[in-house]
């Protein structure tokens, strides 16, 4: 088979695989079957019915494998003629791990490993529902603006924590008696969980309390808190733009190179004959030389 052939052929099978997939039906029907993998899986933690209905529910998971193993072939074959594609979109690879980890020995023979996985096929639901994409593709790109959240959060708490302990150790020890057993209280009061007890124990030992909670109250729970919903608030804004930038129209693949040199010949042929007709055309009328 020549490499035109081959080629001709993946693209057939591209164009076919991807008009199955594309489709309004093949999209409901693997949405229903991550469905009923999850209504299996919340099945499966009552011990009655495992007893009773296990050998329906290995079919069932053997079903649900297979049917998982062809839709993944069916999107790897939608992009046949250009393979890399495919690994371009991070739903596809994880998708792929998915599936294909299934078949790892290891993971087969580990109940707690197979457990995971199959956990991990109702993730994929995400992949059908463009809000809840959209949110977890948010809350990646808020992964670098959260780190530094929590930077600045940790060095609030050792702070105050520290401060805390020279000034309420001896008075609280069940609060502040160690640098862990304030970061924890701060940690709480940053909820606003029982700040008005801490308050009324802190002003007992000093009228100045008010400030050191005040001022921790202010920057723990709304200047920072705030800072947190802004990377949010931003990251929800970039991956919505995302995701309307992927689901406008794409532009037609320009014809394989091989298409355009043959059609760029055919012009020149076409182009040649024209001139030789012209020149036909053109001889009768010139004058013979004396």
């Amino acid at each position: 088979m020549s490499e035109r052939t081959a080629a001709r052929l993946r693209r057939r099978l591209a164009a076919h695989s991807r008009r199955v997939v594309d489709s309004g039906a093949f999209t409901t029907t693997v949405f229903c079957l991550i469905t009923a993998n999850a209504a299996l899986l919340g099945v499966e933690t009552y011990t009655g019915v495992v007893h009773a209905w296990h050998a329906a529910l290995k079919a069932a998971e053997h079903l649900f494998l297979a049917a998982f193993t062809a839709e993944i072939l069916l999107r790897a074959a939608a992009h046949a003629d250009r393979p890399g594609d495919f690994f371009r979109d991070p739903w596809n690879v994880f998708d792929l791990l998915v599936v294909t980890v299934a078949f790892v020995p290891f993971a087969r023979e580990n109940a707690t490993v197979l457990r995971l996985l199959r956990l991990a096929r109702v993730l994929r639901a995400a992949r059908f529902l463009p809000q809840l994409r959209i949110v977890i593709v948010a809350v990646g790109k808020s992964l670098p603006g959260t780190l530094s959240f929590l930077l600045v959060g940790a060095l609030l708490l050792y702070v105050y924590a520290m401060v805390g302990w020279v000034f309420f150790a001896d008075d609280d020890p069940e609060h502040y008696g160690s640098l862990g057993r304030a970061v924890l209280t701060l940690f709480l009061l940053m909820t606003l969980d029982g700040l008005g007890d801490a308050v009324r124990a802190g002003l007992e030992i000093s009228r100045w309390s008010i400030l050191y909670f005040a001022s921790f109250v202010l920057l723990g729970s709304f200047v920072l808190v705030n800072l947190l919903i802004g990377v949010v608030i931003n990251s929800l804004q970039e991956a919505s733009a995302l995701e309307a930038g992927q689901d406008r129209p794409v532009p037609a693949q320009p014809p394989p190179a091989e298409e355009s040199i043959l059609a760029l010949r055919a012009r020149i042929a076409d182009a040649r004959r024209t001139l030789d007709d012209l020149e036909a055309g053109l001889e009768p009328s010139v004058p013979p030389r004396r």
